[in-house]
Parts: structure tokens; C-alpha cells; sequence
């Protein structure tokens, strides 16, 4: 990452510069989305513009962004870093204030666009998929009705450390599959992944925690229910157990780079009620250990609406 978009002037990202009394290094204010090219077209940038606009309202955070002046500046930045595509970040941090708290409103947000190389897909990503590892981190309680994509990240940091220790297990779950943890609530449901959420299907319908389980409202997720009706597919929101996602016949995780991973693998290595570790970790197999027909027809159809018409509102 050579070149970074700050305040919508590139600047090199070792000369960028965010000022030490900016509300979102001192106390977390400020939000973000993650979002990827398709031959250098950003994908649902309508849908995260209006998710980050949303929030940003709600922590009173002043940011209208112009669309057309954004999706050139990513398109500078690709030229810029020498990428046909790229994994993009936009965050918009709070802006300078005083030391202490305060309730009145931020009226110049910081605004830093991120860029980086797309990462390395295994051949094998979309076949075989990953495996799953029920998390002993509990999924904290959003700070507002719904949960914001927030500066705020130490929940899901304290999970991927804790992932990040089962993968270095001698064993590592009897598997080379890459890893993905998903955390339970507070009441010990299902909610979502590290940097993902989770859908289940079993016996032809399609489950996914629901929005009041605390999980991030992703933009990839409304999509795969918006998609799930083509393949009539019936889709219900709700609380779930870790022992139902013992059952299901295909599991899969989504995010807006990766799209949809389907999940062959389910790893537990304490009982749902945090009793003593197990001497070596509970594996189960989904399905045929293959990503299975149902997650496949809804992975085409996301690549063709999305990889075909990026830019288009679906």
C-alpha cells in the first residue's frame, strides 16, 4: 500500500497524517466499510455509502459523501498502486476535539481511504471451503440499537486471537482448511463470524442469526436474502444454537471480499456452557466435506449480480 486517499487527496501512506486529538484514535468515534473491486468498479458502493451515512448520523458525525468524486478517487488510487482491483477501506474518523467528552456534533471528519491487493484465493477456497471454530469470546452487546461498523474493533480482535491460538495447535483441528472462529451472545446463540456472518441450510431453507443478536447488518448478507427467493429458497432470521449448526446439511460465511465460503468443517473444543476444554477438538463434517449445491447456486448468482454490475443498486 503505496498510496492512501486522505481527505480525498492521495498521499503516501508513510507521510499520512491523522491528528493526535482526532475523537476516533482517542475514543473510538467513527465508522467504516470494507469493500472490493470488480475490474476496477467498487461493488454495492451505494449500500455501504448509505450504511456509513446512517451511522455516521447517529454518533453525529458530519459526512455526505459525493459518489461520482469517491469512485474516481478509486479509480486513482487503483492507477496509482499499479492494481487492476483492490480491497478498499473508507474510514470516517470523528475529527479533532477536545480532551473529555463531548455531545456537541463533528462537523470535520477525518476521512482516509485505504488500498490494498486483493487477497490470495486458494484454488481450493470455493470447493472445500473453511472450517469453523466455536469461539470462547462472547459477541459484546452493541453500543446502539443496531450494531455500526465502529473504529471501536477490540471484540473481534480478541477473537482472532483467540482463533489465531487453535491454528497453531499441532493438529489444528486435523485439517489444513483455512480458519474462520464464530462467536456466541451473552445467552449463548449463535450471532456471527470474526469478520463475517454465518447462514445455515438445512432441509431446503436457508437460517441466519437475526439483526437482534447484536451481528453487523452486512451488506453481502442482505444480498444472499435478496437472492435466496430466486433459488426458492425459504429465509428465516432467528436465534440459533451451536448444536442446531451441528445439523445442518450446508454452512457458509459471507463478507464483501471473500463473498460466500462455504464451511465443510465445525470445530468445538469446550461445551456451549464453558466447561473444561477437551482433550482434542470436536470435529464434525457438513454435508459431503464439499461445498454443497444450495451455497453454490447462491455463490453464481452473487458473482453474477455483483461482479457483473458492481456499481448497480440490487
Amino acid at each position: 500500500m503505496n498510496y492512501i486517499g486522505l481527505n480525498g487527496v492521495p498521499v503516501r501512506s508513510s507521510e499520512a497524517v491523522v491528528s493526535v486529538m482526532d475523537h476516533g484514535f482517542m475514543y473510538g468515534i467513527g465508522l467504516f466499510e470494507t469493500f472490493r473491486t470488480y475490474e476496477g468498479h467498487p461493488s454495492l458502493l451505494e449500500r455501504h455509502l448509505e450504511r456509513l451515512r446512517e451511522g455516521c448520523l447517529q454518533l453525529g458525525v458530519s459526512y455526505q459523501p459525493d459518489i461520482a468524486i469517491l469512485r474516481s478517487e478509486i479509480a486513482g488510487l487503483l492507477a496509482l498502486n499499479g492494481l487492476r482491483d483492490g480491497y478498499f477501506r473508507l474510514t470516517v474518523s470523528a475529527g479533532e476535539g477536545p480532551l473529555g467528552l463531548t455531545a456537541e456534533d463533528y462537523e470535520q471528519p477525518t476521512v482516509i481511504l485505504y488500498v490494498k491487493s486483493l487477497p490470495p484465493v486458494a484454488p481450493t477456497l470455493y470447493t472445500e471451503g473453511k472450517q469453523l471454530w466455536l469461539l470462547q469470546t462472547r459477541r459484546n452487546t452493541p453500543e446502539t440499537k443496531v450494531r455500526l461498523k465502529s473504529l471501536h474493533f477490540m471484540n473481534n480482535v480478541r477473537a482472532r486471537r483467540e482463533l489465531s491460538e487453535y491454528e497453531r495447535l499441532p493438529d489444528n483441528g486435523g485439517s489444513r482448511l483455512p480458519s474462520e472462529g464464530v462467536m456466541l451472545t451473552e445467552d449463548g446463540v449463535l450471532s456471527e463470524g470474526i469478520t463475517s456472518n454465518l447462514f445455515f441450510i438445512h432441509e431446503g431453507v436457508l437460517y441466519t442469526p437475526e439483526i437482534e443478536t447484536g451481528i453487523l447488518p452486512g451488506i453481502t448478507r442482505a444480498v444472499v436474502l435478496e437472492l435466496a427467493a430466486g433459488l426458492g429458497l425459504s429465509a428465516r432470521e432467528g436465534r440459533y444454537s451451536w448444536d442446531t449448526l451441528l445439523r445442518a446439511d450446508e454452512v457458509f460465511v459471507t463478507n464483501s471480499i471473500q463473498e460466500l465460503i462455504p464451511v465443510t468443517r465445525l470445530i468445538c473444543r469446550y461445551s456451549e456452557e464453558g466447561e473444561k476444554e477437551a482433550a482434542y477438538p470436536a470435529c464434525v463434517q457438513v454435508g459431503s466435506g464439499k461445498i454443497g449445491p444450495f451455497t453454490r447456486d447462491l455463490l453464481d448468482l452473487y458473482r453474477k449480480k455483483v461482479g457483473a454490475n458492481a456499481d448497480s443498486d440490487l
